[in-house]
């Protein structure tokens, strides 16, 4: 299929030019993305710690890490379709493409609503598991409930904007982030305070504002995607893909599945270590809340990267081209290790006075937030060589080896660190069992990457797909440009890899 099928506007072509500047050049936005996330997240966290109170930001805390557990089923469905989109980009399929992202909507949003009137309801049940402390169990009922009535519109945002990465735009998304955030930035310390005609909402005002801005920012993306002409944009009889198609949903439920598995080991592990802070109090699990805060800053290169080490190694291995996935992944690294070591050492060398906007200077939880991120930051540069690996892996379908791995550093290395150092140790032992953790995925995540049996995994075969699209195209041709009759069944196997003729 010609260059032309796929409209090229706001996309990168990731499979030629210079790899390290094409991953900065795609990494930068995606860290632009989630460093005004994050920034957001601060500040309003410093709304909540300042003028509602500790208790306000541990009910934040706990409510944060329940939502991240209950969509992270969805987070993986979503990973899986945005790097079903990169490789059809690679193979220049823009039927493919449509079809991928037509059965992921039409899944997500039903399933979305599902987890939003399940939360909702066991919202209460939830925060006992938990060990929410008492004083801040009604504010974190408060908080939880407006972010699940959220959750539809928050799920197909970030589907939205994982998509278009997986197209190579990671500027779209950025842009968006920007309006989510300004308009949360208003809106979060009015309805907190009642400032002009609004009421004082306290807490559930900080969720609505962000509920708000996300659904804003998704019809202004949605209704940019049109506009330009995007690959993802469904039109007319493209509408019909809205109904999942049995073969690629299959796909994205096996390779999406264990992706939510690994998230949810992650949030069940820190949901069992946030048990074991508030046993320590509810100083001690705000200064955690702030400190987590910092932790946000700390990952955003890592997770960057990793975004664009998928990107780029599905295009490239939609397009045969795996003399440059190895050299993807190797860049990857090396600017792991630079921007991740770096803010490590901002984060250590200014740590008390960051962490004294979101608690007080005066507060006695700003010492035991700076003993924490002092025996625990170090390990997120381990982190990110994990993520970076990950990414490349997850690039080809490979996801059972990386859930394997995070099951044996999340439980039986960080709990089993945590739980077996804290006779000796005390709540040090909380700390110093993230990094522990964190040095364990990677050592173990580099072991499969070099053992190289990720590079046999596919999310659907690549003739198949051909034929998939093929088949539509038989049909009426699904392409809105047009320009989608050219033959793509000259994909083959030649030498064990995909190669195209």
């Amino acid at each position: 299929m010609s260059e032309a099928a796929i409209p090229r506007t706001g996309r990168r072509d990731l499979t030629s030019g210079s790899i390290p500047i094409s991953m900065i050049l795609f990494a930068l936005p995606t860290l632009g993305s989630s460093a005004l996330q994050s920034l957001n997240g601060s500040i309003n966290a410093i709304w909540v710690g300042r003028f509602l109170g500790e208790e306000a930001l541990a009910a934040t805390a706990n409510g944060n890490i329940l939502m991240f557990m209950l969509i992270s089923f969805v987070f993986g469905f979503g990973m899986a379709s945005t790097i079903l989109i990169g490789q059809a980009v690679g193979r220049r399929d823009p039927d493919l493409a449509k079809r991928t992202i037509g059965t992921a909507l039409g899944s997500i949003i039903p399933l979305s609503v599902v987890i939003a009137a399940g939360g909702w309801l066991l919202a209460p049940t939830l925060l006992d598991l938990l060990g929410t402390p008492e004083s801040a169990a009604g504010l974190a009922l408060t908080y939880l409930r407006m972010i699940f009535i959220a959750m539809p519109a928050t799920l197909t945002f970030t589907l939205l904007m994982m998509a278009l990465r997986g197209t190579g735009d990671s500027m779209t998304p950025l842009w968006f982030m920007v309006m989510s955030v300004g308009i949360d930035l208003v809106l979060t310390p009015t309805l907190i305070l009642g400032l002009g005609p609004f009421p004082e909402w306290g807490i559930f005002g900080s969720a609505l504002a962000t509920a708000i801005a996300n659904l804003l920012a998704l019809i202004g993306m949605g209704a940019t995607i049109y506009l330009r002409g995007s690959i993802l944009a469904l039109r007319g009889p493209e509408l019909r893909f809205l109904w999942p198609e049995r073969r690629i949903l299959i796909a994205m439920i096996t390779k999406g599945l264990p992706i939510g598995l690994q998230m949810i080991v992650i949030s069940s592990a820190a949901l069992t270590m946030l048990s074991l802070i508030n046993r320590e109090g509810v100083e001690t699990t705000a200064a955690y809340g702030a400190t987590q805060q910092l932790w946000t800053y700390v990952q955003m290169p890592a997770m960057a990267l990793s975004a664009a080490a998928s990107a780029m190694a599905a295009q490239n291995i939609g397009a045969g081209q795996w003399s440059r996935v190895s050299r993807i992944t190797r860049w990857g690294l090396v600017f792991n290790l630079v921007l991740t070591g770096a803010l490590i050492t901002a984060v250590t060398v200014f740590d008390e006075t960051v962490l004294g906007l979101f608690l007080g200077r005066d507060s006695e939880a700003v010492p035991i937030g700076s003993r924490i991120q002092i025996l625990a930051s170090w390990g997120y540069l381990f982190f990110g060589v994990a993520q970076v690996l990950f990414g490349t892996m997850r690039a080809n379908g490979y996801v059972i080896g990386p859930l394997i791995v995070m099951v044996i550093s999340m439980y039986p290395v960080r709990l089993g660190f945590a739980f077996g150092f804290y006779p000796m140790l005390g709540a040090d032992a909380l700390w110093l069992s993230f990094p522990a953790g964190m040095v364990a995925t990677a050592l173990l995540g580099a072991g499969l990457y070099l053992q190289g049996g990720w590079r046999k995994g596919k999310l659907l075969p690549a003739e198949e797909a051909a034929q998939g699209a093929e088949g539509y195209r038989v049909h009426g041709g699904s392409c809105s440009s047009g320009s989608d009759l050219a033959p793509t069944t000259s994909w083959k196997r030649r030498g064990g890899q995909e190669q195209v003729a």
